[in-house]
């Protein structure tokens, strides 16, 4: 039986990890036992998933990325190079926490896009189609369709799952790029308008 995935030679994917078709696991990675990769990943070169750890389909994860325990990636998530994930959110040398009861869950929502060298302070969610800009610390949730950017990541506009920023005409704005509508609800909230 052939695999139905790629695993380069120098990467180390061990026993029990469950990796969808189609998905590519380049130089030097390390998938930890337990870990569910789905199909048509990009899993990019020193990439470290850890176990219990759980990546939806067609998540792409540039060079020096650690998914750690109890991070969730939806389908469609985007991670740049050298993206930091966190989950224990007072970590001591002195005093371990290394067990799941200890780490706080980190969800990235669908289509989501982490810019490169951006930190993800632990027990955080990151909204659907969200945008964080790289070089950003998320410290608070981010909404659905939120651009951020900056230490701490503030909200500096919105965007369409498409990846171009909306231009909102009072409470209603649509996408020059893909033509999908959206509108906002109490003056900070952005849904799509079907």
């Amino acid at each position: 039986m052939t695999k139905k995935f790629y695993v380069h030679e120098s990467a180390y994917v061990e026993k029990g990890a469950e990796i969808g078709e189609g998905t590519k696991i380049w130089h030097f990675s390390h998938i930890m036992g337990d870990a569910r990769i789905g199909k048509g990943c990009k899993i990019g070169q020193n990439v470290f998933i850890g176990g219990n750890v759980k990546i939806g389909d067609n998540v792409k994860i540039q060079n020096n990325v650690s998914v750690y325990e109890g991070v969730t990636l939806e389908d469609n998530v985007f991670c740049g190079p050298s993206v930091v994930f966190t989950n224990i959110i007072n970590p001591r040398s002195k005093y371990p926490q290394n067990t799941p009861d200890k780490y706080k869950r980190t969800l990235v929502r669908e289509g989501a896009s982490i810019g490169a060298n951006t930190t993800i302070v632990c027990g955080r969610v990151i909204g659907i189609d969200a945008f964080v800009g790289a070089g950003a610390v998320v410290t608070k949730d981010i909404p659905d369709y939120a651009l951020v950017y900056g230490n701490p990541a503030r909200i500096k506009g919105w965007v369409c799952g498409c990846g171009d920023k909306l231009s909102f005409n009072i409470e209603r704005a649509t996408c020059l790029r893909c033509n999908s509508n959206f509108k906002r609800i109490d003056g900070h909230i952005v849904v799509r308008d079907p």
